[in-house]
């Protein structure tokens, strides 16, 4: 039996018609939370990314066999029960050679989009607030760089710095920071249009100078008033960029300037492989694989990201 006094009494408009009473709000956050489950290869990449990067983190932790113990008495073999991926030509276990070579690849991407979010952020939110001269200097030097080929710019500042940053660091950590300050480094120049073009508009409305009139300083303009809603554009293509870079780095790996041989990255791994193509397809059809749902995965969770946060959706 329902209380009285718990009853919802509809409101009464003013011709004598009952008013539902207004739901409470959510906040911007939920709806796009809501719109983004509506989005069913979004959700559905944003699971399979989510098991690569929980099989990649914990998968050795319970699959634990060493990557570079060598057995030539299995070399090459093909997947079985005791080698669910096979073996390589020096008999190593490729699962858990795939599953270690996870990490720095997922790694690899995060960090170098990352890097390149905050650079493009600053010089496309610099360049938006203050326009004018700064805004034109900024500019020039971002076509600068979108003008650069980037892939033999990579190859050409891998092949001068490597050796040197192996011999500054150990090799492995060497590697890791060159090749994520190099893919982050030529990677920043959409997120600073964007950021820019946000800027532009943004500054103009009624909210922004709502805030100059009550006397917010610059700082707090940007930093609790502009750049906020601005980072809609700005997460939809860190969503997208960090599968290009990890795509970037199993290239570099692949033509043989990335990575150490005891590193196993996916992009090492085929590059590995490439010359047991016919012999031993199995080598390289485990690591593509990984690299292709990653890829594929993130480009749809960008997809449900950038539809989520397009104002002009319906609620």
């Amino acid at each position: 039996m329902v209380n009285p006094s718990t009853k919802v009494i509809p409101e009464i408009s003013p011709a004598g018609v009952a008013v539902r009473p207004a739901l409470p709000s959510h906040g911007l956050w939920y709806a796009v939370w809501r719109r983004f489950l509506r989005h069913r290869l979004a959700l559905g990449g944003m699971m399979v990314l989510l098991v690569l990067i929980l099989g990649t983190f914990i998968g050795p932790l319970l699959y634990q066999r060493p990557i570079d113990d060598i057995d030539f008495s299995v070399a090459l073999r093909g997947p079985n029960l005791n080698q669910p991926m096979g073996t390589d030509d020096m008999g190593q276990d490729l699962l858990a050679r795939v599953l270690y070579g996870g990490r720095v690849s997922i790694a690899v991407g995060l960090t170098s989009m990352l890097i390149a979010i905050l650079v493009g952020t600053f010089i496309g939110s610099l360049a938006g607030y203050c326009g004018g001269g700064m805004d034109n200097v900024l500019m020039r030097f971002t076509d600068l760089f979108i003008c650069l080929p980037q892939l033999p710019v990579l190859l050409l500042v891998i092949h001068l710095f490597r050796d040197p940053m192996r011999r500054l660091f150990n090799p492995e950590l060497g590697t890791f920071l060159l090749i994520v300050a190099v893919i982050g480094g030529l990677r920043w120049m959409q997120t600073a249009r964007l950021v820019r073009a946000a800027f532009l508009s943004l500054k103009e409305k009624e909210f922004v100078e709502a805030a100059v009139s009550i006397g917010a300083s610059p700082g707090r303009l940007v930093m609790r008033h502009i750049l906020p809603n601005a980072l809609s554009p700005v997460i939809v293509a860190a969503s997208l960029g960090v599968g290009q870079a990890i795509l970037a780095e199993s290239s570099l790996s692949f033509l043989g300037l990335g990575f150490p041989p005891d590193m196993p990255t996916w992009g090492r791994l085929l590059y590995d492989a490439k010359d047991y193509l016919d012999s031993a397809p199995h080598w390289a059809i485990f690591p593509g694989t990984m690299i292709f749902l990653a890829v594929l995965s993130i480009n749809y969770v960008g997809d449900g990201l950038r539809d989520a946060l397009d104002a002009r959706k319906v609620l």
